[in-house]
């Protein structure tokens, strides 16, 4: 075989390989086994885009900049944040079990994540009264949530993780540089999003509001997100080169980002950065607090992502192991 035709059989194939990625790399809907529960999964093509807020954009924090220029890889997300029915099927073994045998799966999923790391019990309703079913989970820490994607790895076979802040930032805009998705006006912001002005004091069903352009639901307001990263203040000044995240090296405080249905419009900003708190724990009575439940953080919840590149088994087996549990 030439060295020439060597060359072009190889560029075909490759470009065959790239076409046949492509043609697999649209929106799907994730089956939870044992359980009449799915999750929407939207494809989000990767690109670059400014990350930050510019020194004009009102509401702007010293924590949004500088503005910097990220490439950020194909992944898919969560159309809508978890909800309560998926995340209490691994929250509550017992659930899953009942489940499961109302709606037998030949994948017997129920047995892959029978050794499953899940929280303990909460002593009250975690909802708090303000709705269940079809509502967004919430007031799990974020070790809880990284669990959830372990958990729902094992059952399914799919890799799930946190998205990254630069992730959530890039989904959220979805091609805007505004200060929201849909534009600068924060006068059409109860189009898109659930918030202190117009909330009623709770949080709401998902998908209600407006789509943003990749038509993500929620991402500005009802639930703040977790995110992969460790919150630092100046990290956009200082960021390591190639570094795609920051890894969490301390408990507090972590990125939690969209604001919420408690927040002012300003939080809920497409670069609005929260960090997390311990008095987020405060009305916790368990000595030492749980490592799982957030019992004063009604506003956070989270939504997954799963990287179009499947990660090694080592790199998975690190995103699922964060800070230790006795450092909660």
């Amino acid at each position: 075989m030439s060295k020439q035709f060597f060359y072009l059989f190889s560029t075909v194939f490759l470009c065959f390989n790239a076409v046949a990625q492509d043609a697999n790399f649209k929106n799907y809907t994730q089956k939870i086994g044992g359980s009449p529960q799915v999750y929407d999964m939207v494809a989000i093509p990767g690109g670059e885009f400014m990350m930050g807020s510019p020194d004009s954009e009102k509401g702007r924090r010293p924590d949004e900049g500088p503005q910097h220029k990220v490439k950020i890889e194909p992944f898919w997300m969560g159309k809508t944040e978890v909800i309560w029915d998926i995340y209490d099927l691994y929250a509550f073994k017992n659930m899953e079990k009942e489940m499961a045998a109302r709606h037998p799966d030949p994948d017997k999923s129920v047995q892959k994540t029978d050794a499953s790391t899940r929280p303990s019990p909460p002593y009250v309703d975690m909802s708090f009264g303000m709705g269940r079913s079809g509502y967004p989970a919430i007031n799990m820490t974020q070790y809880a949530a990284i669990h959830f994607c372990k958990w729902l790895y094992e059952k399914t076979g799919v890799f799930y993780r946190l998205p990254t802040e630069a992730e959530w930032e890039y989904a959220c805009r979805a091609g805007s540089k505004t200060a929201y998705s849909f534009g600068a006006d924060e006068s059409k912001l109860d189009e898109y999003a659930w918030h202190r002005k117009n909330s009623d004091a709770a949080y709401k069903k998902i998908g209600q509001k407006k789509p943003n352009a990749f038509g993500l639901h929620d991402m500005h307001g009802n639930v703040m997100e977790w995110t992969l990263d460790q919150y630092i203040p100046d990290y956009y000044a200082k960021q390591p080169a190639g570094e795609k995240y920051a890894p969490v090296t301390e408990l507090y405080p972590t990125a939690v980002r969209g604001g919420s249905w408690d927040d002012e419009p300003a939080d809920l900003r497409s670069a609005a950065r929260t960090a997390s708190k311990p008095e987020w724990k405060i009305l916790d009575p368990q000595l030492p607090k749980s490592e799982w439940w957030m019992t004063s953080a009604s506003f956070v919840g989270f939504r997954v992502v799963r990287p179009l590149k499947q990660p090694s088994q080592e790199e998975i087996n690190a995103y699922y192991s964060p800070k230790l549990i006795e450092d909660y």
